[in-house]
């Protein structure tokens, strides 16, 4: 799949700030990619530059090989989602969105559409100033799909969705991308995404991390977990602590085995003739993987908070 948006050495400093430094990705179509890293890590400075809302200072953000701001009716082509505010207060969704639809020759009839796809024709006529925080986001992300476009830039858009509201835009976002089109989001629900996406770009500092699928990132920073259950929970310790794992009590009769497969552990109690009840094994979530990837890479990280002394 050839890419549709990307960047070739994209750097951009602010005072003596690099927020993005030498970033290369490439986005692809047909499938859902995260954009994640920790605060600070330069994800919206890229989102920025991709759509020409800031200038790099070296290398280049492009789309479908273009400069976003060479693009003809740029929102047919790229529909985006940076600040659920970015509205007229005083204006209604309906006409906020006519207005958009105007400026890039869309007929603006597809404005009640895409109130209808988001669930907010109920409201189409009522003050968008007055909108909850997840009415702002439906707005946002209506404005996005006006223009039927073929590319999804999307930052942070789960913020402020109830459940329900979390639901259909994960169930949109998949269909948006069985049907061809790129799907670009930045996220910092790992849950969701780990639901969600089909690939990650992860970057810290400015810089690339890692650029792969879902699985393949829990796969190469977490090893498989082993967890057994066996009335002889103290001679399985022993014997597996023995031959170098790692073997320590999870609940009454159960023991969490890490530094061996599955089979191994399952081969060596067979061995001893020591009882084996239940075998379970589990691998990392997302959260997991991805702090374990990024933690050297956080800008911002909490010291643990000391407990209080008591004074006699």
């Amino acid at each position: 799949m050839e890419a549709v948006v990307e960047t070739s050495g994209l750097t951009k400093r602010y005072g003596r700030t690099v927020a993005v430094d030498d970033l290369s990705i490439a986005v692809r179509p047909g499938r859902i990619t995260g954009f994640v890293g920790p605060n600070g890590a330069g994800k919206t400075t890229t989102m920025h530059l991709l759509l020409g809302l800031a200038s790099a200072d070296a290398g280049e953000a492009l789309v479908r090989g273009r400069p976003y701001r060479t693009l003809e009716r740029p929102l047919t082509v790229i529909g985006a989602l940076l600040d659920a505010r970015a509205f007229h207060p005083g204006r209604s969704a309906r006409s906020h969105l006519r207005w958009l639809a105007q400026s890039n020759g869309i007929p603006v009839g597809r404005a009640d559409e895409v109130l209808r796809l988001v669930g907010l024709s109920k409201v189409a006529r009522k003050r968008a100033g007055a909108f909850s925080l997840g009415m702002r986001q439906r707005l946002g992300i209506a404005g996005a799909l006006l223009g039927d476009p073929p590319i999804l830039i999307l930052d942070e858009p789960t913020i402020g969705l109830d459940p329900e509201g979390m639901q259909w835009l994960r169930e949109t976002l998949r269909r948006l991308a069985a049907e061809g089109r790129t799907v670009f989001v930045s996220s910092h629900q790992m849950g969701e995404l780990e639901d969600t996406a089909d690939h990650l770009i992860v970057i810290g500092r400015g810089r690339l991390l890692a650029d792969v699928s879902v699985s393949e990132l829990i796969a190469s920073v977490s090893e498989e977990r082993v967890e057994i259950r066996t009335p002889e929970a103290h001679a399985a310790m022993r014997l597996l602590a023995g031959v170098g794992a790692t073997a320590v009590s999870s609940g009454r009769d159960r023991v969490a085995v890490e530094g061996l497969p599955a089979h191994r552990v399952a081969e060596l109690l067979a061995s001893r003739q020591i009882r084996l009840d239940e075998l379970r094994t589990s691998r990392a979530t997302l959260e997991e993987a991805y702090f374990r990837l990024t933690r050297d890479a956080a800008t911002h990280s909490a010291a643990p908070v000391a407990a209080e002394r008591s004074v006699a």
